[in-house]
């Protein structure tokens, strides 16, 4: 019991410390500070972990400093956390729209394009909150269906189950969508101003065409040492050195 006691008290002490930092930070950051407010929201990252509103928090600082790859890659990350936040993704644009390329997006077919814009609407844990709803509410219409004598609210039981669990179905599938795009982070940003794609991994192979500081890639291979596969959003791929990009 006694450590159960010291567990919690230093649990709420570390919480009140992260609030004192995050605030310390934002601070920094009504005050235009922005260099230092990025280095506070910087360090928070680095002590405790991943957080969506500390990155956006952090594209926001690095926007203010005209420091657009920066800003552009910070976004991205909290994007990716929180894909059904509408100013996340409207910074996002905006700075993306001080890029200098501006890709076209490749083709593909409407339902891929349609069933993306589903997954990423929501969180994974927004996406684990309903499927655990609407499996309650199924077990709530499979009762309904066994034990109410009313035809009329039978109906209702048993359609409703269907749906809840096709529901479920559907909110499983996103949250798994969702945890494997933050685990297995295949895309990268441009660092550095201007970068020579490459036809293979090797300083003396055909030059392909150049990228610059803020493209978003896919990353294709990363398996050579030193290099990076990556294909761009309107479909065009090649090599670039790892230290060109920095990973989403």
């Amino acid at each position: 019991m006694k450590r159960f006691i010291e567990y919690i008290l230093f649990s709420l002490v570390c919480l009140t410390a992260s609030a004192q930092t995050k605030s310390q930070a934002d601070e920094l950051y009504k005050k235009e500070k922005y260099e230092q407010a990025a280095v506070a929201y910087e360090k928070i990252l680095k002590k405790e972990g991943v957080a969506a509103a500390v990155y956006y928090n952090l594209g926001n600082c690095y926007y203010k400093m005209d420091e657009i790859p920066r800003a552009v890659l910070n976004y991205e990350r909290a994007l990716l956390l929180s894909p059904g936040d509408e100013d996340i993704r409207a910074n996002l644009v905006l700075a993306r729209s001080k890029t200098i390329d501006k890709t076209t997006l490749a083709s593909e077919m409407f339902f891929v394009t349609w069933w993306r814009a589903v997954v990423n609407s929501m969180s994974v844990q927004a996406w684990t909150t309903l499927a655990i709803a609407a499996f309650v509410l199924m077990l709530v219409g499979i009762l309904l269906y066994c034990f109410v004598s009313t035809i009329a609210v039978r109906k209702v039981g048993v359609y409703g189950a269907f749906v809840m669990l096709f529901l479920v179905f559907i909110s499983n599938i996103a949250a798994y969508s969702q945890n494997e795009l933050i685990q297995n982070r295949m895309t990268a940003i441009v660092m550095s101003p201007a970068v020579t794609v490459k036809s293979s991994p090797s300083v003396n192979s055909t030059d392909l065409f150049v990228i610059h500081e803020g493209t978003k890639v896919e990353i294709l291979d990363n398996q050579m040492n030193g290099w990076r596969e990556v294909k761009f959003e309107e479909g065009k791929q090649g090599w670039v050195p790892r230290e060109a990009i920095e990973e989403i």
